[in-house]
């Protein structure tokens, strides 16, 4: 009988010289990859340093004097002013915990602002009337809802020291809740400096800060080196095997033409 070939294949245990030379070529290439990628997210860890924003840094210098009731007026502006660039996070919307607290910092503080007691009691309706339309809402250009928001914002705008138009202004009437304005509840000041750490703290080190081509380097190294690396790596590989190919006679040399 005719004897039979056995055509299997296998990756890690070639059977030709090629086949060697192949998987050889293949295991390094993917190591030069894999310590490029993984290899920098290691670097990046060890190299680390926690490192507060200046937003955090002025909550500090602040915060004990108002946690005491102690705080000037201008030390709580400032204090309202650090709330109010965490609850700009986007991130923040995931954690409906830590926001409710900041909330309930950010409406105490605007209400403590206020000198008369007459301001504080309109200034309450007028919050929670705001509270009713938004529940109700249906168009964000209903002619109610955009007077009362505007209303909000140049009422305490400019308490705190922001223009109208600003970002931080415009977060002033969806943030600044009635529910717990008159207090602070002891739980939401000792709950407040770690979210406060949290979301103003950011890991640094010289490969986040050094700019390169006008990028953080560890941007560019992430987003664009190695996208660049795996297309040249790539073409290495294909660089390399063809030379494998003509050294080994398995390379179909195209045949001449008359």
């Amino acid at each position: 009988m005719e004897e039979q070939k056995d055509y299997r294949m296998s990756f890690f245990k070639p059977t030709t010289e090629f086949s060697r030379v192949n998987r050889n070529l293949v295991i390094v290439l993917i190591l030069i990859w894999g310590i490029c990628v993984f290899g920098f997210q290691i670097l990046l860890k060890i190299m680390e340093k926690p490192t507060p924003e200046k937003t955090l840094v002025t909550f500090e210098r602040v915060w004990s004097n108002v946690k005491s009731g102690n705080a000037s007026t201008g030390e709580k502006v400032e204090f309202a002013d650090c709330i109010l660039s965490v609850l700009g996070k986007s991130t923040l919307a995931a954690k409906p915990d830590k926001k409710a607290v900041l909330n309930s910092a950010l409406s105490w503080v605007v209400y403590d602002l206020m000198s008369a007691d007459s301001l504080r009691s309109n200034f309450f309706g007028e919050i929670a009337a705001f509270e009713k339309i938004r529940s109700e809402l249906t168009d964000l250009k209903d002619p109610a809802y955009v007077s009362a928001k505007a209303s909000i914002i140049s009422k305490v705008a400019p308490m705190l020291g922001l223009e109208n138009y600003s970002l931080k202004a415009k977060l002033l009437p969806l943030e600044i809740k009635s529910a717990g304005m008159e207090t602070f509840t002891q739980d939401n000041k000792d709950k407040l400096h770690g979210i406060m750490s949290l979301y103003l703290t950011h890991n640094q080190s010289i490969l986040t800060d050094t700019v390169f081509l006008g990028f953080p380097f560890h941007y560019f190294y992430t987003a664009i080196f190695l996208l660049t690396l795996f297309v040249v790596l790539c073409w290495v590989y294909s660089f390399l095997i063809d030379r494998v190919h003509a050294r080994l006679g398995n390379f179909d040399k195209p045949k001449a033409t008359n």
